[in-house]
């Protein structure tokens, strides 16, 4: 339509307006590398950029994870893997649309951090860019390093809202929603996170529409929304995935897009060896960092098999989660972790029953310290 309006056009400043407006839009098309009419704003991932990906370090960061990823669990990774990492903290993904009612201040609590868990990025979701922007502006005051959308989030509640996996049925108010991002986020960087394709693979033709946006990261869930995370992901597409991405904005050390791939990823080590043969950027962890907030750490392998030292960690993690969030989360909500925290040692499945019925940190600490003392009691032959 632009373009017909463009050829029938006399005057030159109806012409000088329209060419504006094309260009702020980005509808000017070329090819490759060029596809993009300016560089992406990087932000604070210029700096990991110089540091590690163009030393040939993959970047390893935290993915958001509901109900998981709260201040509580992050504060506990940045203490036990700081400083080797995570390179960069995503929170749990919040409601734009939230964000704009008269809850917002409850919903804000969920977008609550400290400063040892920086860089950090507020994820985000919404199918209404007025109240993304509205939300990446309260994100940008809140002072996050940088925010994220969620396009592609497999949960039907998400869904109907036109939001999370759903954005890939409607790439033009997919882009609606990341430029309304990018205008309420001003200097910080506007990042998305997505998934090979709805109900099948079609990262071929939605990808280039989320890279014509001038995303600096873009992160890539590998199943498609219909495979939840039912089937193993799909790393052999990683190299395809990368192809496109590199044509669309050209090489990393040139402003092209950082790509970081997600699923499956078990341990740093394991992701490092995953992004080597797929050709990206960096690797998103989420599931595996269950029950293990020292996962980024050098000496995570030390740590982990100290039943003893695990144990106290969990305790920790109990109390930080009901001082932060006991008087609006849920309890239960923590136990999730005990089952992570609590296996592969002797007595451990009657432990974790024990744990799951409990109601308080207190009582957890109790059932602890009777576990330790009464290990000590039979090591020591009593």
């Amino acid at each position: 339509m632009l373009r017909l309006l463009s050829q029938h056009l006399r005057l030159p400043s109806l012409r000088l307006l329209l060419d504006k407006i094309k260009a702020f839009f980005g509808f000017e098309k070329k090819k490759g590398a060029e596809a993009l009419h300016q560089k992406p704003l990087r932000g604070f991932w210029q700096k990991l950029v110089d540091e590690k990906i163009l030393k040939g370090e993959t970047l390893s960061v935290l993915a958001p994870m509901a109900d998981v990823t709260d201040i509580a669990f992050r504060t506990m990774i940045a203490k036990y893997s700081k400083p080797t990492g995570p390179d960069v903290m995503w929170t749990e993904f919040v409601s734009a649309d939230g964000l704009c009612s008269v809850g917002r201040e409850v919903l804000k609590r969920d977008l609550e951090f400290g400063e040892m868990e920086r860089p950090i990025v507020a994820q985000l979701f919404s199918s209404t860019p007025e109240n993304m922007k509205k939300a990446a502006e309260i994100c940008r005051e809140l002072g996050f390093d940088g925010i994220d959308i969620n396009m592609g989030c497999p949960d039907k509640s998400i869904e109907k809202q036109g939001a999370g996996a759903a954005h890939m049925k409607d790439w033009r108010l997919a882009q609606k929603v990341i430029r309304a991002a990018q205008e309420g986020a001003l200097d910080i960087p506007v990042s998305v996170k997505t998934r090979l394709g709805f109900n099948r693979m079609e990262y071929k033709e939605w990808l280039p529409k989320i890279l014509e946006m001038n995303v600096p990261v873009l992160t890539v869930h590998l199943r498609t929304r219909k495979e939840m995370s039912k089937v193993p992901a799909h790393w052999e597409l990683m190299n395809d995935v990368a192809k496109i991405v590199r044509e669309k904005t050209g090489e990393v050390r040139d402003g092209g897009t950082i790509l970081i791939g997600n699923g499956d990823v078990l341990s740093v080590k394991d992701g490092k060896g995953k992004a080597k043969v797929g050709g990206c950027d960096g690797v998103m962890i989420g599931r595996g960092i269950f029950g293990n907030p020292s996962l980024f750490s050098e000496n995570n392998e030390e740590r982990i098999t100290n039943n003893e030292e695990h144990l106290r960690i969990l305790v920790e993690h109990t109390k930080l989660f009901e001082e932060k969030l006991g008087d609006i989360k849920n309890f239960a909500i923590m136990k999730k972790h005990y089952k992570a925290y609590v296996h592969g040692f002797d007595g451990a499945k009657e432990l974790r029953v024990e744990l799951m019925g409990c109601e308080n940190s207190g009582e957890i600490e109790e059932k602890v310290k009777e576990f330790i003392r009464g290990k000590l009691a039979v090591s020591s032959g009593q």
